[in-house]
């Protein structure tokens, strides 16, 4: 008896999610029927005892297998042989392993998707999904391709923002490490000399000797609490209650807000495009695209817009009810659903709120940088002042 994870729609046509045992598939399906559900999706429970189930692919290693399989399918390679082909190719040794492991699966008749249901750190529900639509419509080459084009435009987009994020950070970094050995070790040198000259000091100088003091007595007592208080703050966002507020909180913030709504939602976009344009229906692709958006709210507000095209209403008339949806997309659906280009037009208002992304990325860094070094060197000019006034005025005394 093997394990089989499930997807299926109940009598009130909610979706449910589950895992069983059963000795085949169809018998899964019939023991789903006999609940009194519609089972969607049967696929093959990872096997625990293989150690290859608890590897993890790098997603540029798994985007560039996906753009070499749907090469060799699309050219009349039979897949087993396509999946050796790519695993021959693989730099990866656990990209390899792990395309070699599902050569074996298909050989023996095992489904794709059900196969890649053993390596789930590799590959997501997203992606099983997608292959398990292109196996039912016949269409996997051109599923393939449509999701090797996804993880690497994800990849592309991902890089922009790590790096237009590294120059902020290492200023922040490099500004806080001057501040830091200049109140620990630089002050306190300066201070024994001021101390045997027994003049008076500036006030700016005796505010930066107190607050020196003040630090480096107290500074173990603020590394508690800053541990502590990252400790307390990954404990609570694990809570989705308060998940919930700190995406709130942030897609209401201004400037970074609508740059996070932007790629959230540009995120669920390209996802509904390729599910849709792969044959899955449109409840399905829709609750498998509301789970790739990040932020809660707007997960929230996709679920909620699944509820309400189950009910019969149109997808745009329900994107436009939650009022959190970007209007190009809005408007892009809705001409997709009167001129029957559904696909094209998801994959059009992806692109677009992808390019905004991407410029509000490029406004948002560029307004950070030049805050940022005229916060840090006004910080660090203050303390330069504070040494150095003293020495002024002993030069004035001594003329």
């Amino acid at each position: 008896m093997s394990a089989f994870r499930w997807e299926a729609v109940d009598p009130q046509g909610r979706v449910q999610r589950g895992l069983l045992d059963a000795d085949t598939p169809r018998a899964a399906r019939d023991r789903l029927r006999a609940d009194g559900l519609t089972p969607t999706v049967i696929d093959s429970a990872p096997d625990r005892g293989d150690p290859l189930a608890h590897l993890r692919v790098p997603p540029e290693q798994v985007a560039l297998a996906t753009r070499q399989l749907a090469t060799l399918t699309q050219s009349g390679m039979p897949l087993d042989q396509a999946l050796a082909a790519v695993a021959d190719q693989a730099d990866h040794p656990r990209t390899a392993d792990i395309l070699n492991a599902l050569r074996r699966h298909v050989a023996t008749g095992e489904s794709l998707p059900a196969a890649m249901a053993r390596f789930p750190r590799t590959f997501s529900a997203l992606y099983r999904g997608l292959v398990a639509a292109g196996g039912e419509t016949g269409r996997l080459p051109d599923v393939l391709a449509r999701l090797a084009d996804y993880l690497e435009a994800r990849m592309a987009l991902r890089q922009k923002f790590t790096t237009a994020l590294i120059y902020p950070m290492l200023v922040t970094l490099i500004a806080l490490s001057v501040i830091v050995v200049l109140l620990t070790y630089v002050v306190p040198q300066v201070v024994g000399v001021y101390q045997q000259s027994r003049q008076t000091l500036p006030w700016l100088t005796q505010a930066l000797i107190a607050v020196s003091a003040f630090f480096r007595a107290t500074g173990w007592i603020w590394l508690l609490l800053i541990a502590a208080a990252v400790v307390a703050f990954a404990v609570a966002y694990r809570r989705p209650l308060f998940r919930m507020r700190v995406h709130a909180g942030l897609l209401h913030a201004p400037g970074i807000g609508r740059l996070l709504r932007s790629l959230d939602t540009a995120r669920f976009a390209s996802t509904l495009a390729i599910l849709v344009a792969s044959g899955a229906p449109l409840l399905r692709s829709l609750d498998a695209a509301s789970e790739v958006v990040r932020m809660l709210p707007l997960a929230q507000a996709a679920r909620a817009a699944a509820g309400l095209v189950r009910e019969g209403v149109s997808l745009s008339r329900a994107l436009k009810e939650q009022k959190v949806f970007p209007p190009v997309l809005i408007h892009l659906v809705a001409n997709g659903e009167q001129s029957g280009t559904l696909a094209p037009m998801l994959e059009r208002a992806a692109g677009e709120l992808e390019r905004e992304s991407e410029r509000r990325l490029t406004w948002v860094t560029a307004l950070i940088q030049p805050a940022l070094i005229v916060a840090m060197g006004a910080i660090v000019l203050v303390l330069v002042l504070a040494v150095m006034l003293p020495i002024v005025t002993m030069n004035q005394l001594v003329r």
